[in-house]
């Protein structure tokens, strides 16, 4: 067997141009954070808007990341980024010029079908770029970084513009970037797509968008306003969908999924382990939040900012789970980032009221730091472990599994907290504040601001520390989650430290790095 070819620096500034989409459509899932009270200030946004301005980014990207990771494998990679800059740069400055709700909820949808061709094209191109699995680690590991860097970066950079420009500047920034990638996508990525890909599966698109919304939506129902008959009736229905998805893609004479990937321990086992990382990360940033602005009382920008200080350990995370997997069986690295991440939980337990801020920064920058090895190297066992004819479609498939682990921390961690919450709070509770105080501490804040003095700090306290003991009965349950995790993720994934993907690309399919897409 032939050495794989070595990517070269064309190979490696590519990877920085791959860097700015990714940090963008990471940042706008949480750059709207501190925009909303401005936008509804300026657009008479009501509590329903706000909902679906949040959302639809979010659900719509969700949605189409099979169908554009699939239209990129058959039209080119490089071709759909292309396309997809050009639609996420025109969407966001829709959304900063938005004249009223509707203008603005559709901008963000528009923003969400950009980033959903986006995400799976950089993961798709590096697996073209790199095939060296050392390197290709390497590459995965600067991904990695940018993703979440994105996701830390968003909250902070709105602030930031918030203090100086107008709200739609949150939106605005991204236009420069992407014009920038415009210019250097066709000089520096190559091109790729599937060897006679055939027709694409127009069935098989509506089936996928059928399964992933009302799934993701049910599920976000549930974590926001409890059980209900609708958002129940829309998971089962999404489930329906799912298994005629899945029988679309056994029947089909060019399925957008290949299910033969799922039989590949490296690949499957791998999925199951990034979302039970998104899920404990997702949710411990729920009630972390909400800790250091509504417990310790830092406005949004600095609690944002003091949110930067677990970067130190963050930062060096996906290099370090690289070099100890070059070294180790992969698996056995994972199982340790697992425990790792398990090890900030349990800091996350001995939280109190008082606590020194040090205290949940560290626990929430040992959590980061192991799951962002954890996604480091599952997604590199992912990439790797399909031939490159496959890897939109499986870099689409493992940016679902993330959106799902996302919403699921949401509800599931969630629920945990909320039943927490109320199972601490007194009975005595005077019966004016008590509907408001078991709603939840933001809903008890709120309340507190309207009550004299004396009531007001006695609602505020019950309040903390019963908020303060849902977090730390999520953070124990987290603990055990991701240490049975642990133990099954070094079991499932031992012995495919190096994995080899079922087909070998043809040299003949490539077209030449130059040669432009459009």
């Amino acid at each position: 067997m032939s050495k794989p070819e070595l990517a070269g620096r064309k190979e490696w500034i590519a990877l920085g141009v791959l860097a700015l989409p990714l940090l963008l459509v990471s940042m706008d899932v949480s750059v709207l954070y501190f925009a909303v009270p401005f936008i509804s200030a300026d657009l008479g946004v009501s509590a329903t808007e706000q909902l679906w301005i949040f959302d639809i980014y979010g659900f719509v990207l969700a949605g189409l990341l099979i169908t554009m990771g699939s239209l990129g494998d058959r039209i080119g990679r490089r071709r759909l980024l292309i396309f997809g800059a050009v639609g996420f740069g025109l969407a966001s400055v829709a959304a900063a010029y938005a004249q009223n709700p509707e203008q603005l909820i559709a901008a963000r949808a528009l923003l969400g079908i950009g980033g959903a061709t986006l995400m799976p094209s950089t993961l798709a191109l590096i697996r073209n770029m790199f095939h060296d699995p050392k390197q290709r680690s390497k590459a995965i590991a600067f991904w990695s970084a940018v993703m979440m860097g994105g996701i830390t970066l968003g909250p902070v950079l709105g602030g930031f513009l918030l203090e100086h420009f107008w709200w739609g500047s949150v939106f605005l920034i991204n236009t420069p970037a992407m014009i920038l990638l415009l210019v250097l996508a066709p000089v520096l990525l190559p091109e790729f797509k599937t060897p006679a890909g055939g027709r694409f599966d127009l069935l098989g698109s509506v089936l996928s968008l059928a399964a992933v919304l009302p799934v993701i939506w049910g599920i976000k129902e549930i974590a926001a306003n409890g059980a209900a008959v609708l958002p129940v009736v829309a998971i089962v229905a999404g489930l329906v969908f799912g298994v005629l998805f899945v029988q679309r893609q056994r029947t089909a004479a060019y399925p957008m999924v290949d299910l033969s990937m799922f039989r590949n321990r490296a690949f499957s086992g791998s999925l199951a382990a990034n979302t039970i990382g998104t899920l404990a990360l997702v949710g411990n940033a729920v009630f972390l939040t909400q800790y250091l602005q509504l417990v310790h009382g830092l406005s949004p920008l600095k609690a944002a900012l003091w949110s930067l200080a677990p970067s130190v350990l963050v930062g060096g995370a996906a290099p370090l789970a690289t070099a100890l997997a070059g070294k180790l069986d992969r698996a056995y690295v994972i199982g340790g980032a697992f425990v790792l991440a398990a090890s900030g939980y349990a800091v996350l337990t001995q939280v109190h009221v008082d606590s020194s801020l040090a205290v949940p920064l560290a626990g929430a920058g040992l959590l980061a730091a192991g799951l962002v090895m954890v996604m480091t190297l599952v997604t590199e066992a992912v990439v790797g472990s399909v031939a490159p004819e496959r890897a939109g479609s499986a870099s689409a498939v493992m940016e679902t599994c993330s959106e799902f682990g996302g919403a699921l921390g949401i509800a599931i961690l969630g629920s945990i907290g909320t039943a927490a919450y109320r199972s601490d709070l007194p009975s005595s509770l005077p019966a004016g504040v008590a509907a408001p105080v078991r709603e939840g501490l933001p809903a008890a804040t709120a309340a507190a601001t309207h009550l004299p003095g004396q009531l007001a700090d006695t609602v505020l306290t019950t309040a903390q520390r019963a908020f303060t003991h849902s977090m730390n009965v999520v953070a124990l349950v987290g603990t055990l989650l991701l240490l049975a995790t642990a133990v099954t993720a070094t079991l499932t994934l031992r012995g495919t430290t190096h994995p080899t993907p079922t087909q070998t690309p043809d040299p003949a399919t490539e077209e030449p790095a130059l040669t432009p897409a459009l």
